[in-house]
This record gives structure tokens, C-alpha cells and sequence, in this order.
């Protein structure tokens, strides 16, 4: 009997992964309010720490080296996800945002960035000796705000209503642009180390990556979203179209997007966040289905799977010196983390708070300089990098190459970008819950909430004018609730 029942049972690693994920994302759902509510934990962090749990570094569960998976499987998993979050941030941000908030979004996706990218390449390049042009390669993965992470937290959740809306929708606007506008600052540092000639470099940053990948990637997205808006206003009017396919056609058209960007050679956030834009910019999509709640869904199955991969496949054992990276120790790492989470960001939004219109006290700058989350964008970018340091191409070998011109810098990337990775999507995931906490203890006892961290107030240091500080709807297709404030 009990050989006959050993042969019936099928305890593989892609088996019992099923089981892991869908039971976790089972008993996210099932306490869903309460953990995003009470908690003030958002699902990034959980899945991740899900992921390292079943991986090989604990229990060995869930082991995609088993599966046979390469690194081309990771890259193309983090490149539909981002893409569809960043599309998803087109699609709910209030009609004509861009034309009114330029300047904000301008100021974050511009001096910040740039900032952020030269201060981390120096952390880089000082705490873990690596050459300059390797550090620039890193630190462009770490430049951009995650757009599934702040999701997770600026989504959704008594929290965010505590947030000022002309802030909540800045930072989503800010992490829809910047995963793509990070590719400028990514393919400046590897012309630098794949390039010997300034010239050459400058003229393949301005033609390939400039003017073909994120401009021409751009104008592609926004004449996407314009005409299937068109296409889809037109099967609706005659009835050519079912309420299933219609709610449907979201997700169809920000795969399409992401297919034609890779399939092109261009930008493929950019695209994917121009189709969204352009597609929603006239409000009737958002307007039709306010209550479908699409990408609360997106994010709890696809997001949150793919942080329990990040999990299991998170390079522990490069975290110490080796041979080819002997600089490399946890120590430094944790160093670098500090570093990168306190000087990327806060200091130049502080700095630049009187240039930045939707940032109005001191309080809101250091909140958004803060919130510059790290994730699977940067998951995408180092895989990425990586690719291009093997083959000089953006597809990857199934696994780093023993033998390479560049092994010490392909060995340097891939730990340095994970662990930075791995520390910001617990610290600025777990965020809320030390803001609300901290916040329900700084108020006199006989103005907390009967809960710890229960507040529902607006944040203290923000300005909340007008019932919330909403300066713009909720969604594209609401209405301006006062279309004179900017």
C-alpha cells in the first residue's frame, strides 16, 4: 500500500510551488483589509520573504534552478509585470496630468534622477572598488523608482488616504516614466565600458538609446493608446464587443505594447506607459471600469508571484568574497544599502522642494524623497546590464559565461543590484507601518487612535486642503473636483 501510494504522489519543486504561492495568496486574500489596514504591510514584502523561505537558501521548496529556468526567463517575466504596472499607472492617472504637473514630474524624472544615479555610482565605486563605468551600470539599476512597489503602497489602502492626492499621483507618475527613462543612464555607463572612443559612445547614446529607444518609444505608445482607444470606442458604439473582452482588452493591449517595444528595439516601459497615457487620456476607459478594480488584481497575483521568484532566486552565496569579486562582503553590502537609501533621494528633493510645484512643505519632501522605492524594474535593468556586458546584445546567455573579457564586471553587477533590491523592498515596503506607528505615538494620548497606528487622518506636515489635498481625481475619468488648482 505504501509503495503504491509513494508512486501516485508527485512532490516536485514545480509542484509544490503551485501549492506555496496559491496558499499564500490565498491567506493574503482571505486577510487582505487587515494586513494592508492594520498592518499597514503591503503584499512585496511578504512575497519576498515567501520566496526566501521556500527557496534554496531555507527549505528548498521552491528552486527554479530545478526547473531548468535561465536568466532570459527572469527578464522576460520582469519585462511583461513592469510593463503592465507601468501601463496600468498610465491608465489611472487623472485626464491631462501631464499637461498640468509637468514641471513636478519634470523635476523627479530629471535633476533627481540624474542625482541619484551619480550618488549611488559613487557609493558604489568607493565602498566596493569597482571601475567607474561598472558602478555607473549599477547604480542606473537602482536609479528609477519601482512603479510595482509603490503601487503596492500608493494603490490602495487607509493609508494612502492619508497621503495628499497631488503627491500620490507625482510619485505614480514618477515611477510609470522613470523605469524607462532609466535606460539613457543605464546604456551611458555601458558605452563606457564596452566603447573605447568618447565620440562612439556619444553618437550610440544619442541615435540608439536617445532618439530610437526612449523617443521613438514614446511617440509609438501614445499613438497606440490613441487609436485603440479609437478601436475600442468604435466595437463598443456598434456592439461588436462582449463586457468580458472588453475588460479584457486592457490587459491585451499592455501586453501588445511591451510585445512591439521588445520586438522593435525600443523602450519597451516607455511604449508601455504611452499606450496606457494615450489610451486613457480622454477618461471614458477609466470612466466604464471604475469598479473592475483590474490592477488590484494584476498586483495581487501577478506582482506579488513574481517577488516569491525574486525570493528564491536571490544569489546569497555571492554576498561574500570570491575570487573574481574579492571586494564583495555583507558588510559592505549593508553599508552600501544605508547609504543608497538615505543620500539617492532625500537630499535633492529637499533641496529642489521650492522648484517641485506639487511639493508644498518640508514634511512632503522628505516623504517623497523617501519614497523612492527599489524592485523589479531594477530586477529587469540588471539582467539587462548583464546581457549586454556577455553578448553586447539585450539577450542574455542562459547563464553567466566562465569565461569572458568582462567577468569581473558581470560577477559585480548581479549580487550588488539583488541585495540593494532585496533591503528596499523591505524597508520601504514595511514604511507604512513604521510611519503610521511613529505617527499614532507622536500625538498627544487623547488624540490617538484607539488602534495602534489606527489614524485616519492626513499625515502630519502636509498640506490636505479641500477634504484630502485632492488637487485631481481620483482616476482619469473623474471629474477635476476643482480644475483651477494645480
Amino acid at each position: 500500500m505504501g509503495s503504491w501510494l509513494s508512486k501516485q504522489l508527485e512532490p516536485t519543486s514545480a509542484h509544490f510551488t503551485y501549492l506555496i504561492l496559491s496558499l499564500f495568496l490565498l491567506f493574503y486574500a482571505l486577510f487582505s483589509s487587515s494586513i494592508r489596514n492594520r498592518l499597514h504591510l503591503s503584499e512585496p514584502p511578504l512575497a519576498t520573504l515567501v520566496g526566501v523561505a521556500a527557496g534554496p537558501a531555507a527549505l528548498n521548496i521552491v528552486n527554479p534552478e530545478q526547473w531548468h529556468w535561465q536568466d532570459t526567463v527572469t527578464q522576460e517575466a520582469a519585462r511583461v509585470i513592469v510593463g503592465l504596472q507601468v501601463f496600468s499607472v498610465g491608465l489611472e492617472l487623472p485626464k491631462g496630468y501631464f499637461g498640468r504637473h509637468w514641471r513636478s514630474v519634470g523635476m523627479l524624472l530629471v535633476p533627481v534622477m540624474v542625482f541619484s544615479w551619480l550618488v549611488t555610482a559613487g557609493f558604489v565605486y568607493a565602498l566596493l572598488g569597482t571601475r567607474w563605468s561598472t558602478a555607473l551600470v549599477i547604480s542606473a539599476c537602482l536609479a528609477p523608482t519601482d512603479p510595482v512597489l509603490a503601487a503596492a503602497v500608493l494603490g490602495g489602502g487607509q493609508f494612502s488616504g492619508r497621503v495628499p492626492r497631488r503627491l500620490r499621483h507625482m510619485l505614480s507618475a514618477e515611477s510609470g516614466c522613470n523605469d524607462g527613462t532609466s535606460f539613457p543612464f543605464l546604456y551611458a555607463g555601458l558605452l563606457m565600458v564596452l566603447r573605447s572612443s568618447t565620440g562612439e559612445v556619444i553618437r550610440a547614446w544619442l541615435l540608439a538609446t536617445i532618439l530610437w529607444q526612449c523617443s521613438l518609444g514614446l511617440l509609438v505608445g501614445l499613438v497606440l493608446g490613441k487609436l485603440s482607444n479609437r478601436a475600442l470606442r468604435l466595437a463598443e458604439s456598434r456592439d461588436w464587443i462582449d463586457p468580458s473582452s472588453f475588460l479584457a482588452f486592457y490587459l491585451l493591449l499592455a501586453l501588445f505594447s511591451v510585445g512591439i517595444g521588445s520586438t522593435l528595439g525600443l523602450d519597451d516601459f516607455l511604449v508601455a506607459f504611452g499606450a496606457g497615457t494615450g489610451f486613457a487620456s480622454d477618461g471614458w476607459f477609466a470612466n466604464k471600469t471604475k469598479e473592475a478594480a483590474l490592477s488590484n488584481i494584476l498586483e495581487l497575483i501577478l506582482n506579488s508571484s513574481m517577488f516569491v521568484y525574486f525570493g528564491a532566486i536571490i544569489p546569497w552565496e555571492q554576498f561574500v568574497p570570491r575570487e573574481i569579486t574579492p571586494t564583495i562582503t555583507l558588510g559592505k553590502l549593508f553599508g552600501l544599502l544605508v547609504l543608497v537609501l538615505l543620500f539617492r533621494r532625500i537630499p535633492i528633493v529637499l533641496l529642489l522642494k521650492r522648484f517641485i510645484p506639487d511639493i508644498r512643505t518640508y514634511r512632503e519632501a522628505l516623504f517623497c524623497g523617501h519614497f523612492g522605492p527599489m524592485g523589479l524594474g531594477g530586477l529587469f535593468l540588471v539582467i539587462e546590464a548583464r546581457a549586454q556586458l556577455e553578448t553586447g546584445e539585450s539577450i542574455p546567455l542562459p547563464r553567466p559565461p566562465k569565461n569572458h573579457p568582462l567577468k569581473q564586471e558581470i560577477e559585480q553587477v548581479w549580487p550588488i543590484v539583488c541585495f540593494v533590491l532585496l533591503g528596499s523592498t523591505f524597508v520601504h515596503g514595511c514604511s507604512v507601518a513604521a510611519i503610521s506607528v511613529a505617527g499614532h505615538y507622536m500625538r498627544p494620548k487623547g488624540e490617538r487612535a484607539p488602534l495602534l497606528a489606527g489614524e485616519i487622518e492626513g499625515l502630519d506636515g502636509m498640506v490636505h486642503e479641500g477634504g484630502g489635498g485632492e488637487s485631481e481625481p481620483s482616476v482619469s475619468g473623474d471629474e477635476d473636483p476643482d480644475p483651477r488648482r494645480t
